[in-house]
């Protein structure tokens, strides 16, 4: 038995022997050459495999020095793998393996241009024959206690996109602890990969293979978003600048009842970001964007974010000339070629029976700190840039369904110093919001380049400050209410083509405004500070308003838009405080041009749909120191049904109208005031008005040659009209009826005034008559008896008159134009100078004989028997000629009747005699006027004297007329 022992011992040594030399020496060197020899059939590049090694007694199996590739190009290997079979193996029913170790593994996978696989291409295989399909089965039984890769690289590179994606991780380390395709086996697992540019990635977790779940942590810190962004880049045109991204995750993923993937305690951190366009333009740089708080669950389709947090995002955008979007016009240049090159070879897909289920995203909390937005819009001729910035957003508790409202706060700046503030809720569906807003120094100059091709009009200044409550409860229809404050200030336009001031003032406020849209505006009080407007009139008797609008071509294709229910209006009333405006007009020779300062007044209630008429009281001044009021009451939604204004200029300097009078006159004015108290009342169409007007010493200049002067002796006229005080007192009613498109206002009131002048200047006795209560006589004209220049009564009282009616009229000045008429003042004369020689003849004879005689000829009464004597010597003289011949053989009556009828017949046609009675005519009426009517000297005038003809009842009319200082 011994022997048989030591027999059995010793085979058994030679079998340890054997199986030790067969393990350790045989088995792996065939292994190693029969490997290497398939290597080299299949493998398409060169590949090797350095050393294998077994223990037969552990069961431990290690390959040594895997290279497949070109040397130092190796697209597969490693430095050691390792594996260690357990001997339970053999009943388990399951192939067990204690540990797999794979040290210093190297793998390229390269996507060629083509989209063909490196890796696909290492082998060559041969075909295999075809094979009838079996069901599925159970999976190869397999467990591995403990599976761990170390210090392994992976290098990626693809260069289907337009620029190569490539990424390398050269230290990979993976552990997995029980690893089982057994049902409901666990996986513990752990893998981090660190590069040489960043981007470690940390998975902890388990999972089952059958069937397939996992759960873990997933974390990526600082990734470099330039690794992958050529995929994106060939999707959208953005080019990365920079890109930096870290994340962290729970996640749980199964297959077990098709795919089911939550991630919770999601975190992302994007710091820093920036892209800018194919033409290096800058679209976007971001500081910082954090994601926390936040889960997926892809079978609902549910994404919640818990906060976000981002800081000092700056972006620009521009909408271009043609209207589109840069960003838009920059997506689209990219979908269009790759959607037609997809859609090319793809069959026409079915539309879906059933739309495709959303995805519901909810924001708990989102904050936007110190964004900056840059925006240009380049429609207009000028283009626009627009700066929001620094922005702060705050949005809480948004849900994409839109069913419920959700938190919004904005604010933000708005161009160098405006600020916009909005803090509210909206919902989307349906489409509601309640926010206040409030804005502060908006500057207003923005909209410039937008009303630039309808007006010619420079916004020099304006700023808007607001305080609005908004409510938004529809947009089909739009049903918006604004409630709130309006302040718009220094606001400063000016007239682009003249580069005069148009409109202006110091502060617009609009207090409680209710704005509903389509129905009704509403303000309480509308309060103009300092409110400025300047109106011209230009030579060609257009305006200066008129001239900014700038025509715009007609749509042949618009659609007039079918009439609405008009918008009710209600301003609970206008305040202005030291207003002032400028007006000018350029038709005029000299311009024209005057001032109004320190309007301060309140106008009443305004209300379209209740149209009481509104109380107006408004004070001012014309040119600083001319008051000017404003009284009454008025529906300026319907004048024409009642109207009650009272205007009232006083000690206007009528300096500034010359422009005026000269065009319509003919004459400057040198100096005068003007009162002037407007009254229109209008009830129901029917207008009633008074016009007083008061000139205060008024002075015509010089004479202007206007072709639109009226032909009236315009000086006479302002004499007439100027009483003692230096006034000219007219009133001109006006009455009518306004619904009459014949009737007009101005023209009624100018031909008025025209007519008073008129019938003023063509019959000025009458007028002045007419001033102290005159019975209507001519005073024009004083009668005098045939041959005498003595005044009777009726003459005289008529004086009398006439001397009280140019006390009345300083500015009036008398002229007589003495008159004598040949066929009834003729003989006469002739008859009074006869008697008058008689008396000189007889006075000389009574001197040389030595009587008695008076002082003076004309007292002395001649005898009758003297008179034929010394007509002899009177026919001689006056004749110069003697007596006709055939006389002498008269008798001594008819000699002396035939000398007398011939002295008196030449007396009789005596310019001389005439003349000089029409003076004495001319002196009588003046001295009256002086002497009993008390009129200065120097008022009267007299003319040079002219012949006329005697009236019915013989008497000779001496003509008065009427002039001007």
């Amino acid at each position: 038995m011994y022997k048989g022992l030591k027999r059995a011992a010793c085979a058994l040594l030679i079998a340890v022997a054997l199986y030790s030399l067969l393990g350790f020496l045989i088995l792996p060197g065939i292994a190693l050459r029969v490997a290497n020899q398939q290597l080299a059939e299949y493998a398409t590049v060169p590949a090797r495999l350095e050393r294998i090694q077994l223990n037969p007694f552990s069961l431990e199996l290690t390959l040594w020095g895997l290279h497949l590739g070109e040397e130092r190009a190796e697209q597969l290997g490693f430095e050691r793998l390792y594996a260690n079979l357990e001997l339970d193996s053999l009943w388990s029913g399951a192939l067990h393996l204690a540990n797999v170790a794979l040290h210093k593994s190297t793998t390229e996978v390269l996507f060629a241009k083509d989209g063909s696989l490196n890796l696909a291409q290492l082998f060559k295989l041969p075909p295999s024959e075809p094979k009838a399909e079996e069901p599925a089965g159970d999976p190869f039984p397999l467990r591995i206690d403990h599976i761990q890769l170390s210090e392994s690289s992976l290098h990626f590179q693809d260069l289907r996109p337009s620029e190569p994606v490539e990424f390398n991780y050269d230290s990979l380390n993976l552990e997995l602890t029980n690893l089982s395709t057994l049902p409901d086996d666990n996986t513990d697992m752990s893998l981090v990969a660190t590069g040489p540019h960043g981007g470690r990635i940390d998975w902890q977790g388990q999972m089952t293979l059958i069937p397939f779940t996992s759960s873990g942590q997933l974390k990526l810190t600082e990734g470099q978003m330039k690794a992958f962004w050529p995929y994106v880049r060939d999707a959208v045109p953005l080019v990365l600048e920079k890109g930096v991204v870290s994340l962290s995750t729970d996640y749980r993923l199964s297959l077990a009842e098709g795919t089911q993937l939550n991630l919770d305690k999601i975190w992302i951190k994007v710091s820093p970001f920036a892209i800018k366009a194919p033409d290096n333009r800058p679209l976007a740089n971001l500081e910082v964007l954090e994601v926390s708080d936040s889960s997926l669950d892809l079978a609902k389709q549910e994404v919640l974010v818990g906060k976000i947090q981002s800081r000092n995002l700056e972006t620009w955008a521009a909408r271009e000339a043609d209207g589109q979007l840069d960003w838009q016009k920059l997506f689209a240049s990219e979908a269009r070629p790759a959607a037609k090159a997809e859609n090319a070879d793809a069959p026409a897909e079915k539309p879906s029976a059933e739309p495709a289920r959303p995805w519901i995203v909810t924001l708990k909390d989102t904050q936007l700190r110190g964004y900056k937005v840059h925006l240009a819009d380049r429609v207009p001729k000028q283009p626009v840039q627009l700066d929001l910035g620094p922005l702060d957003l705050d949005i809480k508790d948004f849900d994409s369904r839109g069913e419920s409202p959700f938190n919004l706060s904005l604010d933000t700046g708005l161009g160098k110093q405006g600020k916009v503030q909005a803090v509210g809720q909206v919902q989307l569906k349906p489409t509601t919001a309640k926010l206040q807003v409030q804005t502060r120094d908006i500057d207003l100059r923005v909209a410039q380049a937008y009303i630039s091709p309808f007006i010619r009009l420079e916004l020099r200044s304006g700023m808007l400050d607001s305080d609005l409550d908004v409510d938004l409860k529809g947009t089909e229809p739009l049903a918006l209410a604004i409630t709130g404050r309006a302040l718009v200030n220094q606001m400063h336009t000016l007239d682009t083509l003249k580069e005069r001031d148009f409109v202006r003032w110091q502060q617009l406020l609009v207090d409680g405004l209710d704005y509903r849209h389509g129905d009704s505006l509403s303000i309480d009080k509308v309060s103009l500070s300092q409110p400025y407007a300047r109106f011209i009139i230009n030579e060609d008797l257009t305006t200066n308003a008129s001239d900014l609008v700038i025509p715009q071509p007609a749509n042949p294709q618009a659609k007039a838009e079918p009439a609405g229910k008009p918008l009710g209006i209600r301003i609970g009333g206008i305040e202005i405080h030291d207003g002032s405006a400028n007006f000018a007009d350029f038709s005029l020779t000299p311009n024209f041009a005057t001032a109004i300062q320190q309007l301060n007044g309140e106008i009443g209630t305004l209300d379209n749909r209740n149209p009481k008429p509104a109380k107006v009281a408004v004070e001012g001044k014309v040119d600083r120191y001319a008051p000017v009021t404003i009284k009454g009451s008025l529906n300026p939604f319907d004048p024409l049904d009642s109207l009650d204004i009272a205007t009232r200029f006083k000690r206007v300097e009528l300096t500034t109208l010359t422009p005026y009078s000269g065009k319509f006159a003919g004459y400057r004015i040198r100096k005068g005031r003007l009162n002037l108290d407007l009254h229109y009342q209008i009830e129901k169409g029917q207008l009633k008005a008074e016009n007083h007007l008061v000139l205060e010493q008024l002075q015509l200049g010089e004479q202007v040659d206007s072709p639109d002067a009226v032909d009236l002796p315009v000086r006479l006229a302002v004499a007439l009209l100027k009483d003692t005080q230096g006034k000219i007192d007219i009133s001109l009613p006006v009455a009518g009826n306004l619904n009459d498109p014949q009737f007009s206002v101005a023209p009624i009131v100018w031909q008025t005034l025209r007519n008073l002048v008129l019938r003023a200047v063509q019959a000025p006795f009458n007028f002045v008559a007419g001033l102290v209560g005159g019975s209507g006589e001519d005073l024009g004209q004083v009668p005098f008896p045939a041959g005498s220049s003595e005044l009777d009564a009726d003459a005289q009282k008529a004086l009398d008159t006439l001397a009280e009616a140019l006390k009345q009229r300083p500015a009036l000045r008398l002229e007589v134009e003495g008159a004598s008429a040949r066929s009834a003042d003729g003989p006469l004369l002739a008859e009074q100078r006869l008697a008058r020689e008689y008396q000189s003849t007889y006075y000389k004879i009574a001197q040389r004989r030595g009587d008695k005689v008076p002082t003076d000829a004309s007292q002395i009464e001649v005898p009758e028997d003297e008179k034929a004597p010394m007509l002899e010597g009177i026919y001689r003289t006056r004749m110069k000629q003697q007596p006709p011949a055939e006389w002498q053989q008269l008798d001594g009556d008819e000699r002396a009747a035939r000398l007398r009828d011939a002295v008196l017949a030449s007396w009789a046609q005596s310019d001389l005699l005439l003349r000089q009675l029409g003076q004495a005519r001319a002196a009588s009426i003046k001295d009256y006027l002086v002497d009993r009517g008390g009129l200065a000297d120097e008022r009267i005038f007299l003319l040079d004297v002219s012949l006329v003809e005697p009236n019915q009842a013989g008497e000779v009319i001496t003509p008065l007329h009427l002039d001007s200082e």
